[in-house]
């Protein structure tokens, strides 16, 4: 099964995304995301300008080859960008090799491991009692895991509280907007959230909270241990992990459980969290972390140390990414849970897709394939639109923080 012709599609059908689609001489095509946030069009490029070309006459069938002709062959190996790309080719050729056995995903993979997959959704609100309604909203659509974020008095701006219900896209403008800071807030009234949480819901829903990398290991630390008694599911991106090595500091003080890893990009990102079991979660992504051949080889490592899978799935990705997701861990088996940002209706229509949810499980389907399409007549419809992610400023001086 050669491959004949590859293209980058480039929409913004409620936000941007970026797709490969792959075509052969047997008729069959495969899609790959390659959407990288804030960054859209880098990929495109490296996607267009390098790897492309290098696409034409290859055998579909010869995944691995491709992927370390890829890695290896660039010279200039890992890096956000072009594991994104790889991620987008990976997963095509993933996709064309189930449809040409005729079989789910996740069959080639070799088979299920469960019968459907556990999600989480994004409860958030302005303040500590309207996070409390969407919670118990959230219980009531059936899902089983939550994750919660409220807005903090004093703070004008608060990751994860979005403009409305159900979708959050933090990207909002053209160019990167400005949000305070004040970590002494936010440590003051995080675990007021939780106990009111517990106390409304009681424990037989999972809860999850997300600090995005906003605090020192010893902050981090702080926080765990105050939120140990609410029994969270895990506290997600504690401190940021470029040193791998401070998350032990957290790993000393408290038994919350940790996860990280969504903006990794390889399995050199997470080695040492995964052999010095200081996290519970691994949340590399297929997308972003190389593709399905190289998610497998960082959740096989992980299950060496009885670590899950909590793969990240924001809007930042697209159903295409979400559907080769859902295959992966319907199969993998060390999952521990998924994420699951439901996306607009106008990237639903952009995307026809075969998985549905479910009383809190998301089931990928049987289709072909991993189940997502592209409609590239809607899909020009809605062209790209710069978008910025935000910036962090501590509220006291203004020092630029992590957002």
């Amino acid at each position: 099964m050669k491959i004949t012709n590859a293209r980058v599609i480039v929409c913004s059908p409620g936000r941007n995304f970026v797709t490969l689609k792959i075509e052969t001489d047997e008729g069959l095509t495969g899609i790959g995301d390659a959407t990288l946030n804030g960054r859209e069009l880098s990929v495109a490029s490296y996607l267009t300008d390098h790897i492309i070309p290098c696409l034409i006459g290859r055998d579909a069938h010869q995944i691995e080859d491709i992927w370390q002709y890829l890695y290896k062959g660039a010279y200039w190996r890992r890096g956000p960008v072009t594991m994104t790309a790889i991620a987008a080719v990976d997963t095509a050729l993933w996709d064309l090799k189930a449809k040409a056995a005729g079989l789910p995903l996740y069959q080639v993979l070799g088979g299920k491991s469960r019968t459907g997959v556990m999600v989480y959704g994004h409860a958030n609100g302005t303040d500590i009692e309207h996070t409390v309604d969407e919670v118990l909203r959230y219980a009531d659509m059936g899902y089983k895991a939550i994750r919660a974020q409220s807005g903090v008095p004093g703070l004008d701006k608060v990751y994860g509280v979005g403009r409305g219900n159900l979708f959050y896209e933090p990207a909002d403008a053209d160019l990167p907007s400005e949000h305070d800071w004040s970590t002494e807030k936010y440590l003051r009234h995080t675990p007021k959230l939780f106990e009111r949480l517990r106390e409304k819901l009681g424990f037989d829903h999972h809860l999850l909270h997300d600090v995005h990398h906003r605090l020192t290991p010893i902050e981090a630390s702080r926080l765990g241990k105050s939120l140990e008694e609410h029994q969270l599911f895990w506290m997600e991106d504690a401190t940021p992990a470029e040193n791998q090595e401070s998350f032990r500091l957290i790993r000393q003080h408290t038994t919350t459980p940790l996860a990280v890893g969504e903006i990794f990009n390889s399995i050199w990102d997470c080695k040492e969290l995964i052999e010095n079991q200081l996290i519970d979660y691994i949340r590399a992504t297929v997308v972003h972390a190389g593709g399905i051949t190289h998610l497998r080889r960082i959740a096989d490592l992980a299950s060496m140390y009885q670590v899950r899978t909590g793969c990240h799935g924001a809007t930042d990705l697209s159903p295409a990414c979400m559907g080769a997701a859902l295959h992966f861990d319907l199969w993998v088996p060390n999952f521990g849970i998924q994420e699951y940002m439901r996306h607009t209706e106008e990237t639903d229509a952009v995307f026809p897709h075969a998985y549905t949810f479910d009383k809190g499980m998301l089931y990928p389907g049987d289709a072909p394939g991993h189940g997502v399409d592209i409609d590239e007549k809607l899909a020009a419809k809605y062209p790209y639109k710069r978008a910025y992610l935000p910036v962090n400023r501590q509220q006291h001086d203004g020092t630029l923080w992590n957002w």
